[in-house]
């Protein structure tokens, strides 16, 4: 045993490495691995076999010179046909305009939530914060599923404005963009407010003193001194919903019926239903690089503004 404490020490996987180690082991598995697989199948072409797909590498023999060579095989025509039909570029489209406005719902929702959470009685926080997280106890799709109740024709809102005298008859939500914005930004609203109010829990409450005992207003105040202040647990909580958002599938699936339009349904679609796992595989190395790729030249520029200062 002490041997292998030895050698691990040695290699820098014990104690403090292996701590350091475990994060980039559970990326490894869990991200990289995979990752690799799919982006091989996206370069694939489709067969009917099992899986459903041709090696990428494999062994020619010459009939004639009884010679085998080794032969790598890279199709490029998944990627040319998502950008040869309109299919492919509309679902992209629509899935990063569905996820923008749900990102901005949250935080107009969320921000008001954070900001009176962060701002209450300290005792009261806690409670606050465990309403916030207790939808997560309950199952997602369970969720899902009480919401179409609740927006259908005859559900408890359509009634409600019924009864209201606001409509004079059945107000149908479920199965448009609405419905989808609806139960897109009640999922994903906790992913807003916890980092937003684990920022503004932080604030020096002096600075607010000190621009009031300078005649701030407190309108002023928020926008000059607040809002700024806040900008990395919004950016955070942005973050945090757009980029599940935008690969969404089973809220658009139940609330939104068959004609709305993503690249989570086109994804399921050429995986499950067409069985075309090299174009679905394209689909998902480029849905990938659409939201790693603005993201890490937002990380790079937000950098370099840091150094400069």
């Amino acid at each position: 045993m002490s041997g292998v404490v030895s050698a691990l020490s040695r290699l820098g996987l014990w104690g403090r490495g292996a701590v350091i180690a475990m994060p980039f082991l559970w990326l490894l598995l869990f991200f990289l691995v995979p990752f690799l697989i799919v982006f091989g199948i996206s370069f694939s072409e489709s067969i009917v076999a099992q899986p459903p797909y041709a090696p990428l590498v494999g062994w020619l023999t010459d009939e004639e010179s009884g010679t085998t060579k080794l032969q790598i095989l890279l199709n490029l025509t998944n990627y040319l046909r998502l950008t040869g039909d309109d299919l492919y570029i509309l679902a992209y489209l629509n899935s990063v305009k569905i996820a923008l406005v749900t990102t901005l719902l949250c935080l107009a929702i969320g921000y008001p939530m954070a900001y009176a959470i962060a701002k209450a009685d300290p005792a009261r926080r806690g409670p606050l914060m465990m309403l916030v997280i207790l939808p997560f106890w309950t199952s997602f799709l369970i969720r899902i599923y009480a919401w179409i109740g609740i927006l259908k024709s005859n559900g408890v809102i359509s009634n409600l404005l019924e009864w209201t005298g606001i409509t004079s008859g059945p107000v149908e939500i479920l199965y448009s963009d609405w419905a989808v914005y609806i139960g897109m930004t009640y999922c994903y609203l906790p992913f807003m407010v916890l980092p937003l109010y684990s920022t503004l829990e932080k604030m020096d409450p002096t600075l607010l003193e000190a621009a009031a005992d300078l005649g701030c207003r407190p309108l002023k105040a928020f926008l000059t001194v607040t809002l700024p202040l806040s900008l990395p647990g919004i950016i955070a909580g942005s973050l945090l919903v757009f980029i599940p958002a935008v690969g969404e599938f089973v809220t658009p699936e139940l609330l939104g019926g068959p004609d709305t339009l993503m690249i989570g349904r086109v994804l399921w679609n050429e995986f499950f239903a067409n069985r075309d796992w090299p174009v679905a595989s394209g689909v998902a190395i480029a849905l990938l690089l659409v939201l790693v790729v603005p993201i890490m030249i937002f990380q790079y520029v937000q950098g370099r503004e840091a150094e400069e200062r």
